[in-house]
């Protein structure tokens, strides 16, 4: 049975409301905004250099996604950060990520044009990370930028850079790495693990990122890079 006449204009506002999240991350640069903003807050300089974006294109998109209460800023001195606006717009993202993975067709495809043959990247889910925490055969290592690092990082984790990779060639050779990033699919956990596997060495990426952790209750320690 239809509702009354006079409920439907109520009930198109109520559901456009609920379509306006869809409508805000319905750019590619505003998901991206969304992942990147899950790591810490970041101010517009920053993700528009992330995005490879113009100032005046990455503040629209920002405007946009604000517009839609996804994200919050906050203004110190020149600088405006933004921020994810809760805990929900980081689960409605991960829920938007699974359901494309799921659901549409050639995301399979489209994530190894980026991410390349994964069938030799370890894996390590976040049980077994626990059970290794503060073992000295094991050297945790964040492979996101110095930034993200010092916003928040596992435990004992060190700081290497995607664009200083060849540090990891100075690492304890009788230890086994682990290498963590931004999450499924970020890149720079993989390129870390194959680099070191080129070199004989054992390493093994973590399944999920920073985030995943922290939002699972695990620990996370912050402070500047070593």
């Amino acid at each position: 049975m239809s509702d009354r006449p006079d409920r439907r204009p109520a009930k198109d506002a109520l559901f456009d409301g609920f379509a306006s999240i869809a409508r805000a991350l319905s750019s590619g640069r505003r998901a991206e905004i969304v992942e990147l903003l899950a790591q810490g807050e970041r101010t517009v300089d920053d993700i528009a250099g992330e995005l490879d974006q113009s100032l005046a294109n990455t503040s629209h998109h920002l405007r946009t996604l604000a517009r839609a209460g996804l994200v919050e800023r906050r203004r110190a001195g020149t600088h405006v950060h933004y921020r994810l606006a809760s805990e929900e717009v980081l689960e409605l993202w991960w829920a938007l990520r699974r359901v494309a993975a799921s659901q549409v067709e050639g995301m399979d495809e489209l994530a190894a044009g980026y991410l390349g043959d994964r069938t030799q990247v370890p894996l390590l889910d976040r049980e077994d990370l626990l059970a290794r925490l503060g073992s000295d055969e094991v050297v945790i290592v964040d492979v996101r930028p110095a930034a993200e690092y010092a916003a928040g990082h596992l435990p004992g984790a060190i700081s290497i850079p995607p664009d200083q990779l060849a540090l990891l060639d100075d690492l304890p050779a009788d230890r086994e790495v682990i290498a963590y990033c931004r999450g499924p699919y970020c890149v720079y956990a993989d390129d870390a693990v194959r680099r070191l596997h080129a070199r004989g060495r054992r390493a093994v990426r973590l399944e999920d990122g920073l985030p995943e952790w922290r939002h699972a209750g695990g620990g996370v320690e912050a402070g500047t890079t070593p």
